[in-house]
């Protein structure tokens, strides 16, 4: 099964007020396995880059000034996201604002059936916890060193090994249950091999005869201050 897991970064918190795309990183995952390809992107916001905005993510609107518009690359876009499940982290918030930009682009927004959010995800199983990328990277042993500011491809590269192990490790798809099952069924299917020229030998005893205990019981009372005893 083909995944895209992505990430966004943004002007602000909220398209509904101005606030522009500026970044997208996307990571494809086909049976839950990274592929190697990937989607990246800068947009031009066509506005200015509020202070609090950048001290996140790092991006300039100098930087950013020479960049495509959203709608420069969208069909680009849509073509690497196909009809895939999209994962994010706090996926309503991506997706509010690439539709946002679809709109303004006048293309169809994409359908919140294919969301997946991680935020979600890690609520469930990890109630009353932090429930941010950072904290998430920490409790399943996800190296983010090189995070030094927030960058949508660098983000959806961690979200993707997070996915991985917040839905069961890399080894889930291997089948190595059912190959055990198949292999015990094949063994006892198999019928013992006849040894009729082997001659048939009674069970040998393993009890300790009686001059054994009597040896041990010897053994024991010559023991000085012996462990056990202390228990008693």
């Amino acid at each position: 099964m083909r995944e895209i897991i992505f990430d966004t970064e943004t002007t602000g918190f909220d398209p509904r007020n101005g606030d522009r795309l500026v970044e997208i990183g996307c990571v494809e995952l086909i049976d839950r396995r990274e592929t190697g390809v990937t989607f990246h992107a800068y947009f031009n916001p066509e506005r200015d880059m509020p202070a609090a905005a950048e001290a996140v993510h790092g991006l300039s609107i100098q930087f950013l000034s020479d960049k495509p518009l959203f709608a420069t690359r969208v069909d680009e876009l849509l073509e690497f996201l196909g009809d895939a499940p999209l994962v994010a982290h706090n996926a309503a918030f991506d997706f509010g604002f690439v539709n946002a930009e679809l709109a303004r682009a006048g293309r169809a927004a994409l359908d919140m059936a294919r969301m997946c959010c991680t935020v979600q995800m890690a609520r469930k199983l990890h109630p009353g916890a932090k429930h941010s990328l950072d904290a998430l990277c920490t409790r399943y042993g996800i190296d983010r060193s090189h995070r030094v500011k927030h960058g949508a491809l660098l983000d959806a590269e961690l979200l993707a090994h997070l996915y991985i192990e917040m839905t069961g490790g890399r080894q889930i798809g291997l089948g190595l249950a059912a190959s055990t099952a198949s292999m015990a069924a094949s063994v006892a299917a198999t019928p013992a091999p006849s040894r009729p020229d082997r001659p048939f030998r009674e069970p040998r005893p393993h009890m300790a005869s009686a001059a054994e205990l009597a040896r041990h019981a010897e053994f024991v009372a010559g023991l000085n201050q012996p462990l056990w005893l202390d228990t008693v």
